[in-house]
């Protein structure tokens, strides 16, 4: 599975600091799936900062037109 491709898999997402001053994003999803990620604080704010750059760059796809289906 790649970053475009769909899914109908729902999870759920916290984030927050650990007691040991990590900084966790936990990841519930159906089928008893857990996934604890911890990252030091650096990390976190770089993942933070890709956060913003995908958000601004999706932004930017959604004030064009989508493409169209290829034909087959």
């Amino acid at each position: 599975m790649g970053i475009n491709s769909p899914s109908d898999i729902a999870a759920n997402l916290q984030i927050g600091p650990t007691d040991a001053g990590m900084v966790r994003i936990y990841i519930e999803a159906e089928g008893g799936i857990e996934l604890p990620l911890d990252f030091d604080p650096e990390e976190a704010e770089e993942i933070a900062e890709e956060l913003r750059a995908a958000a601004e760059a999706a932004r930017a796809m959604g004030d064009r037109p989508a493409p169209k289906p290829k034909k087959r």
